[in-house]
């Protein structure tokens, strides 16, 4: 009806968390907080944070493994014996949080090694896992009081797709259903070209091309790596986000790389920032230029967008 008030957002969040039901009826006590639960959402932690620091650190870019981790946990703890969807649960929270400590120490410390003088000689293993242990903690330590505020509260109101399809998986795997087999065969073929190509190297997966640095385009270059792991982040993100990375790529090396070329090829003395090595632009390879430069425009480029994002969530805070 014309004229007539809207419900604002805190009257539908409330009205929808009134309505909701859960799964699991608050007066039932399935088992939860299992020695097994506890101890395959730690290998599956380990597991997928190691995946996600060589993913992170090879493409740039990760991959949440709530739902794979779900989905493994239903198939590992089937043949354990059986489960509860409360311990399938309790490991894919594990797992799932295993993989996010890992994400941020991969795209929190290389920036800080490069960015600061001292970043090598400083960052060892115990300061990255203090670090890692510190942030853990804290992300834990901050969802207490947020969890009422962003997810009781704001039920039906912030859709958190992944997850409630990672609940939609609880759920399924709950009724039954051959959810791992795929998960399983992807992991097959990936293993399989990985060793075909990597390990007896009987096939090439990387080719380049780089132009003259007395070309029209100087030092412009083209590098593409057809691997496992690329096709599976590029299939879960999206042609959308996959096209900005491309564009990014051709923008870092076939427009900033040739252009830094032409104006070090008029300049007596080394672009600031000076690289360790000390040399001008002229005397460096293209993958000496990047390192030296680009590489710090893509920092930037990154921190930029977190502050962009973290601007455009504070409605929500």
């Amino acid at each position: 009806m014309a004229g007539s008030a809207q419900p604002s957002r805190a009257q539908l969040g409330s009205d929808q968390s009134a309505s909701f039901r859960p799964y699991v009826a608050a007066d039932q006590s399935p088992a939860e907080f299992t020695a097994k639960a506890v101890v395959i959402g730690a290998l599956f932690g380990l597991l997928f944070g190691a995946s996600t620091v060589y993913l992170g650190l090879r493409a740039g870019l990760t991959v949440s493994a709530s739902i794979p981790i779900a989905v493994l946990a239903i198939s590992v703890l089937k043949r354990l014996g059986g489960s509860t969807i409360l311990e399938n649960n309790i490991v894919q929270t594990i797992g799932s949080a295993g993989e996010s400590v890992a994400g941020g120490v991969v795209f929190t410390v290389p920036a800080l090694i490069f960015l600061t003088p001292y970043g090598p000689e400083y960052f060892r293993y115990f300061q990255i896992l203090m670090l890692a242990a510190a942030g853990g903690l804290l992300g834990v330590l901050m969802m207490v009081p947020l969890r009422r505020a962003l997810i009781v509260k704001e039920h039906g109101v912030l859709p958190y797709p992944e997850g409630a399809a990672c609940a939609d998986v609880l759920i399924a795997g709950e009724r039954g259903g051959g959810l791992a087999a795929t998960v399983f065969r992807g992991l097959a073929v990936g293993a399989l070209w990985k060793s075909l190509s990597w390990i007896l190297q009987l096939f090439r997966t990387a080719v380049g091309y780089s132009m003259a640095r007395t070309s029209f385009f100087p030092n412009a270059t083209v590098d593409l790596d057809i691997s496992p792991e690329y096709m599976g982040v590029g299939y879960v993100i999206g042609p959308r986000i996959a096209g900005v990375m491309v564009a990014g790529g051709v923008l870092s090396w076939m427009v900033f790389l040739p252009l830094l070329t032409i104006l070090g090829s008029h300049m007596s003395d080394p672009l600031p920032p000076v690289p360790a090595s000390g040399l001008r632009i002229d005397q460096m390879s293209a993958q000496q230029i990047w390192s030296a430069y680009i590489r710090y425009i893509g920092a930037g480029a990154v921190l930029a967008a977190g502050i962009i994002t973290l601007v455009r969530t504070l409605p929500t805070i």
